[in-house]
């Protein structure tokens, strides 16, 4: 996947979990937590939702990782570069 599909991929997690937030204007250096109303419980099927979509294994010491959406395509772009989006 391109780091556009996988924006996109965690955009449609991001509907799926908190379809009250608006996305349009998500600024993507900014922590999700600073512009979408996440708790950890949210935070955590984000995790379960990539794991179960694509096979994604996030260790927990990583979840550091998934703060904003820049940094989460940046760490995702390795994991999910062989995934060919359906």
């Amino acid at each position: 996947m391109t780091p556009a599909e996988i924006r996109d991929e965690i955009l449609d997690i991001l509907e799926d979990i908190s379809p009250d937030d608006d996305l349009d204007g998500l600024d993507d250096e900014k922590a999700f937590r600073e512009q979408l109303e996440l708790d950890s419980m949210d935070f955590l099927d984000i995790v379960m939702e990539l794991r179960k979509r694509h096979r994604v294994q996030i260790p927990e010491e990583d979840y550091g990782h998934l703060a904003s959406m820049q940094s989460t395509v940046t760490y995702l772009e390795p994991k999910m570069k062989d995934i060919v989006k359906s």
